[in-house]
């Protein structure tokens, strides 16, 4: 996350790398957020290395509103030679089947810069829908309600071999 680009894109700071791992811990702790590490598969199946095969990540903030699951979802593909082949869509469509059949979300929120014209077009390819334009963050908030059309979307959406794995400590 040193890229000036990723920053601007992901409304990220600067962090070292004894804060990163920081930071990790506390996400692994919490309950009201979960982290994914994106892996291209190809890359994974050649060289067997998590590290060399990392291309993004994606993650949940998760609240509770007028009894309504609501999570605040964002998705990044850091590498530049992995954007334009369909993987933010894949991650994407992946966190929000995870969040519907694990975490019962009922809402999704995404807040994207005005500049991030890509991740915008993401989110409403996938059926998102701007609410709210906030000029003083130069962001707009997308929302997306879940409900047994979506589900059966994402389901017909998603190609078979989907699966959990539970990372443990």
């Amino acid at each position: 996350m040193q890229r000036k680009d990723l920053q601007e894109a992901t409304a990220s700071e600067p962090l070292s790398i004894e804060e990163e791992h920081e930071m990790q811990q506390t996400w692994f702790r919490d309950d009201d957020k979960c982290t994914f590490i994106v892996l291209d598969k190809e890359i994974m199946d050649r060289k067997h290395d998590e590290i060399e095969a990392m291309i993004g990540d994606a993650n949940l903030y998760l609240s509770t509103a007028e009894d309504e699951r609501i999570a605040e979802c964002g998705i990044m593909i850091a590498e530049n030679m992995q954007r334009g082949k369909g993987k933010g869509f894949e991650t994407l469509t992946l966190l929000l089947k995870y969040g519907c059949d694990f975490l019962n979300i009922e809402k999704y929120v995404a807040k994207i810069s005005f500049d991030n014209v890509s991740s915008t077009n993401l989110f409403k390819k996938v059926g998102f829908q701007m609410i709210e334009e906030n000029h003083v963050f130069s962001e707009s908030t997308l929302s997306l309600s879940v409900d047994e059309r979506f589900k059966t979307w994402l389901k017909e959406t998603i190609a078979d071999g989907y699966s959990v794995t539970t990372y443990v400590e």
